[in-house]
């Protein structure tokens, strides 16, 4: 075992936190779940894997993230989401990662499956997230969706063998809704940084994004899947902008 905390934020995802704690077992004494009010029983679930199951209210994943990371045993710590497992070659990768310089961190290359189907073209093929550093060096930002880890200017950015296996959409019922309310969340966070939504943004952008990942990054070869995958991203990307001038208007 390493000197690593391993953090899930989680609400809800009893269904899939099983297959990701167990993939994480034999790498830490440390597995802190931080659950925002789940109502499906997952408090319960996941005390049968030996965590530190610690609760408290959503606010947004930036925020999540870093009052998870409080709870953290150690310096170092491996943040991930309750449906993203991980294979045994990245499991050696992390046991044997270099824990000795705090500016370093480790960027890791994701699976994304849509049920059991890994899409390896279009907007989630070639995917990869830092998710291994010094909490105490770094944190992410205060962002209710899509945040970013807050790097120094001297940080040093290693990859790791293997992968993080991204079970990230059940099915085309979970992705749509998956994809609204994401949609929801950065109109939302565009309009409290003052952005405008224009013509361009909500009529061209949507086809332009099916158009990119489709076509220019391949999408077409997962097949069916893949062609869902793309009209998916053109409807969050419509109704992202359609929901900020919504929200312009009504100032």
């Amino acid at each position: 075992m390493v000197k690593i905390s391993i953090v899930l934020i989680c609400k809800n995802e009893v269904d899939v936190i099983g297959r990701t704690l167990k993939s994480l077992e034999g790498i830490t004494d440390d597995i802190i779940v931080y659950d925002s009010g789940s109502t499906d029983g997952t408090q319960q679930f996941v005390k049968q894997f030996g965590v530190n199951l610690q609760e408290g209210k959503w606010e947004g994943f930036g925020k999540a993230k870093n009052t998870a990371n409080q709870f953290a045993k150690y310096d170092w710590v491996l943040n991930l989401d309750a449906d993203e497992a991980i294979d045994e070659e990245l499991k050696k990768s992390i046991l044997a990662c270099d824990l000795s310089n705090d500016k370093l961190v480790y960027d890791l290359w994701y699976k994304n499956f849509l049920g059991e189907k890994h899409l390896k073209y279009g907007e989630w093929g070639r995917d990869h997230h830092i998710r291994l550093f010094n909490h105490k060096a770094m944190q992410w930002q205060n962002e209710p969706v899509h945040e970013k880890l807050v790097l120094p200017d001297n940080v040093i950015i290693k990859e790791l063998k293997g992968f993080v296996l991204h079970y990230t959409m059940k099915d085309i019922d979970d992705y749509s809704r998956k994809m609204r309310n994401y949609a929801m969340l950065n109109a939302e966070k565009y309009f409290r940084q003052g952005k405008k939504s224009s013509w361009i943004k909500l009529r061209v952008s949507p086809t332009f994004a099916f158009l990119t990942y489709f076509i220019f990054k391949r999408g077409f070869l997962d097949g069916h899947l893949g062609y869902v995958s793309a009209k998916m991203t053109a409807y969050y990307t419509f109704l992202k902008y359609a929901r900020l001038k919504e929200l312009n208007q009504a100032k």
